[in-house]
């Protein structure tokens, strides 16, 4: 006999946290535990501004690129999508259940206009 789902519990109400959606064995975690993304700040303070508006942190966008690349995601725009929806991938990135991730047109001018000639995504690419 089939059966049907009577009952709809999307709306139900929980108390948790964005660490108990990412199972302790996921690869975001070992990268987390594994590389410490510090090393990132020192390589492109050179390229901001200390008076102009505040700036998105550049270890985020530099781990968006690694989500990209470890996960075999072909754009930046579907890899914006992809954060949009997955809680690890929120969890890697530090950010919170309603934090806006960044326009893919963000991390193409942060590109073409502050990183492209750089040696910190130089640098960076040798992780990859």
């Amino acid at each position: 006999m089939m059966r049907r789902n009577q009952t709809n519990d999307r709306g139900q109400l929980e108390m948790l946290t964005i660490d108990q959606l990412v199972p302790g064995d996921h690869l975001v975690r070992k990268l987390e535990s594994a590389i410490d993304f510090s090393f990132i700040y020192p390589l492109v303070e050179n390229l901001y501004s200390g008076i102009s508006r505040p700036s998105i942190d550049p270890v985020v966008l530099f781990k968006m690129i690694f989500i990209q690349y470890i996960f075999g995601i072909r754009s930046m725009r579907q890899t914006i999508k992809e954060i949009e929806t997955n809680m690890a991938y929120h969890w890697f990135l530090g950010f919170g259940f309603y934090t806006e991730v960044p326009p893919s047109s963000t991390f193409g001018e942060n590109y073409e206009h502050r990183y492209h000639d750089s040696d910190g995504l130089k640098t960076s690419s040798i992780l990859f």
